[in-house]
């Protein structure tokens, strides 16, 4: 980590880790729930939005925001009994507001005589929709009655032209609607358009296509999925392989916001199998060495353990490694419980010659290839050096690295060694842009390092020139990466050696 730019990253997040164990307080968590809720009482408008910092204008999408929330409290049975009242005084203002907002599109259509019968669907009145669902028991106001049908007629003729996660919005909306033969028609949609990936899980391509609204979040997006699928489809299968997704996801990115973690966990908790309540027994074989979690140290919460193995203690047959996950029995229902997503890694070190390394690669794939750049009467060439080639001192050599990664990923950091006889131009420790991808570059005495905070799933490209300083002959050395959040994602390019002349 000390070679990273994302220090303090780590720190906070085993920070995180460490807190984890002050919620399992009942009185501090008791104590945390009334002293949240006060805050946020103190942030509703007399008229009943809230604002986003305080002092400031109510603010609709907000205060839908945070009505949606305590649907999802109130549909996974999460609202204290000692909170009961405060909550009621709270919707009982905000709903009526956000009628009012609805009206009000609805009153500036009329009033700008825009044509009805196209399509005015907009994302803040679907998110509307979404949210009114959760409260039935409050009834729309008479006066917002028209623009609310209005609305509910707009989703169930526009429906194909929004995003997946508006999509999910409204399939939600209307299925609590009793409209479920349109909300069905929606999943069946979603279906047909997602990825099926046997590691992955159920996801669709738009999560790979970040932008910057609220309704363009995967996170998001992916535990709005979770909702509707469990909610109109109810097929565990297909719950389970989006809620695989989403713990894949986990694996190797950083979720940065608290909306996207409490959505995430509101979709966890929901239907499917129980994952939460299932304890797995992983056996590990590695030839004749058998090693079952239940007789190691695991960490609390997430059930990680670690197993060293020396030198002396490792033989060939080793290499042959096996692994089974079972599970065992809910302690509560005393029944079996299906298997649900689980990943761990292996790894080898030891010392070895760096031209002796061979080609490596997990979903992250490197190779490295040197050219001699020759200037010629059409411009410059690149002449590729294969092994056993001879280059000359004064020699331009031009670096390229292909990288190819199959997922997205944060935190990755790639190390090209150099051989000792070269020196690198670029010298200067700067932020760079190539193709959409921004990422630091770094030259050290040995090596050149590209720090990337996101790296998105595609194939890319990074060249950098050196000049050949000495004579020689010299290991070119490797270049290697690896993902800071999953160390397991890690490859690396083979070893070659480099011969200069005078």
């Amino acid at each position: 980590m000390q070679e990273t730019p994302w220090v303090l990253e780590a720190q906070n997040e085993e920070q995180q880790k460490k807190n984890i164990a002050l919620l399992f307080d009942a009185v501090k968590m008791s104590m945390q729930l009334e002293s949240s809720l006060n805050k946020l009482a103190d942030m509703q408008s007399p008229n009943g939005g809230f604002v986003w910092f305080k002092g400031g204008p109510d603010n609709r999408y907000m205060t839908q925001y945070i009505i949606t929330g305590i649907g999802h409290l109130k549909k996974l049975n999460a609202l204290p009994s000692f909170q009961q009242g405060d909550l009621k005084n709270i919707l009982e203002k905000a709903i009526p507001y956000l009628d009012k907002m609805l009206k009000l599109d609805y009153d500036n259509l009329i009033k700008y005589k825009s044509d009805l019968k196209s399509n005015n669907l907009s994302t803040i009145a679907i998110q509307y929709l979404y949210m009114r669902s959760f409260f039935p028991e409050y009834a729309v106001a008479k006066e917002t009655q028209t623009a609310y049908n209005y609305y509910q007629v707009q989703t169930r003729t526009y429906w194909l032209s929004q995003s997946k996660y508006m999509q999910a919005m409204i399939a939600l909306s209307l299925y609590r609607s009793h409209e479920e033969t349109t909300a069905n028609a929606i999943i069946k949609s979603l279906k047909e358009n997602s990825i099926n990936n046997e590691e992955l899980g159920m996801y669709w391509k738009e999560w790979n296509q970040h932008g910057y609204w609220w309704y363009q979040a995967p996170i998001e997006s992916q535990a709005l999925m979770i909702e509707a699928f469990s909610e109109i489809e109810k097929d565990s299968k297909t719950i389970d392989d989006l809620k695989t997704w989403l713990l894949k996801n986990k694996q190797t990115n950083n979720w940065k916001t608290t909306k996207a973690t409490a959505d995430a966990c509101y979709a966890l908790l929901l239907q499917g199998t129980d994952w939460l309540s299932e304890e797995k027994v992983v056996t590990i074989k590695l030839g004749n060495t058998s090693i079952n979690n239940k007789d190691e140290k695991q960490e609390a919460g997430t059930g990680y353990f670690k197993r060293k193995i020396d030198g002396d203690k490792v033989n060939p047959g080793m290499g042959n490694i096996s692994v089974a996950v079972s599970s065992s029995t809910n302690q509560s229902t005393k029944k079996p419980v299906n298997s649900s997503a689980s990943w761990g890694s292996v790894y080898w070190q030891y010392f070895e010659n760096l031209d002796k390394i061979t080609f490596s690669e997990t979903p992250l794939k490197l190779s490295k290839k040197l050219f001699i750049e020759k200037n010629t009467d059409s411009g410059p060439v690149l002449q590729p050096v294969n092994d056993g080639d001879k280059i000359h001192i004064g020699d331009k050599i031009k670096v390229r690295i292909e990288l190819r990664v199959d997922r997205d990923m944060e935190y990755l950091h790639m190390k090209d060694m150099r051989a000792s006889c070269m020196e690198p131009t670029n010298v200067i420790s700067q932020y760079k842009y190539q193709d959409g991808l921004g990422y630091y570059e770094t030259t050290k005495d040995v090596s050149t390092n590209f720090f990337f905070g996101y790296l998105n799933k595609g194939t890319y490209v990074f060249e950098y020139p050196m000049f050949v300083t000495h004579s020689g002959n010299f290991s070119n050395g490797i270049t290697t990466i690896q993902c800071m959040y999953a160390p397991e994602f890690t490859a690396h390019s083979e070893g070659v050696r480099v011969e200069v002349e005078k």
